[in-house]
């Protein structure tokens, strides 16, 4: 593929903690990529403790052309924000367990290809969910069952898969009904559920299809209510994936919902635990981030 015309300054957000089981040296993968480029590259590696006043400053500090975010999910979210926040377009080079944001937009996991991505590919204009009006969504968000999972995965460091497979087994021994109200747009309800997802993409990071017409760029997101665990609904999810049966599995196309829950519930945004809530604001910004993508 050609270069870019001029040349570009590239930001680097590193998560050496990401939970890919192929360790990779970033370091030394960024820099044999771009040794005979003509973009200059700078990584920050991050450490968990301060990261966003850390990528701020580097950003302040170098004046990059596009960030790239090297991680999973949360490492994806973390540089969002700052790209949001400076007006600027992301890369991402998939190294968590799930990567789910990044399975959704056909990006590449070997790392080579990747990097071919962030510095050759055409940029894509994806919505973003904002929760409570600060919390920034790019994938997916639940509150219930997944959520609970999320938090005995995270509390646990049970990593991968397998973590997931655990923490899923250990959450499905626990499942509960929760009671919640549930404003869309133009429709009200109230559902019994285990679980509600609030999805701007189409599948999680285990491969699960929770929201087969998702868009990422449709200007809208999905509202999926999990109202019953059917053995055959759950297997629609991975396995040739037909239409849901609303009795099971329900779902409403919005632009903004209100979530109001009768008790507190586990809540997750993009794989991260966020505690309990018993009221959840989620509205739409269309195409505000700017995502390098594989060329049509």
């Amino acid at each position: 593929m050609p270069s870019p015309s001029s040349p570009l300054r590239f930001l680097f957000a590193v998560n050496p903690a990401s939970g890919s089981a192929e360790k990779v040296d970033w370091d030394a993968t960024i820099r044999d990529y771009f040794a005979d480029l003509p973009h200059t590259a700078e990584v920050l590696k991050l450490t968990g403790e301060d990261d966003e006043t850390a990528l701020q400053e580097h950003i302040a500090q170098h004046h990059p052309d596009r960030l790239v975010a090297v991680g999973g999910d949360g490492t994806v979210k973390l540089v969002a924000e700052q790209a949001l926040a400076a007006n600027l377009p992301i890369a991402v080079l998939p190294a968590g367990s799930a990567n789910g944001m990044a399975k959704e937009l056909n990006l590449p996991l070997k790392p080579v290809d990747a990097l071919d991505i962030a510095v050759h590919g055409m940029e894509k204009s994806v919505d973003v969910i904002y929760l409570n009006g600060t919390d920034l969504c790019l994938h997916l968000s639940d509150i219930g069952l997944n959520a609970q999972l999320v938090r005995h995965a995270q509390s646990n460091n049970w990593r991968g898969m397998l973590g997931y497979a655990r923490a899923a087994f250990w959450s499905l021994l626990r499942r509960r009904l929760m009671r919640v109200r549930i404003q869309c747009d133009d429709e009200q309800v109230e559902r019994t559920a285990f679980m509600v997802v609030l999805a701007n993409a189409r599948v999680y990071g285990t491969g699960a299809t929770i929201n087969p017409e998702g868009d990422v760029s449709d200007g809208k997101f999905e509202v999926v209510v999990l109202r019953r665990l059917v053995g055959r609904e759950l297997l629609k999810m991975f396995w040739r994936f037909r239409p849901f049966d609303p009795a099971a599995v329900e779902i409403f196309c919005t632009t903004s919902v209100q979530l109001e829950i009768k008790r507190p519930v586990d809540f997750q945004v993009d794989g991260e635990y966020r505690g309990k809530t018993t009221h959840v604001d989620a509205e739409i910004r269309p195409g505000a981030l700017r995502v390098l993508v594989p060329e049509d």
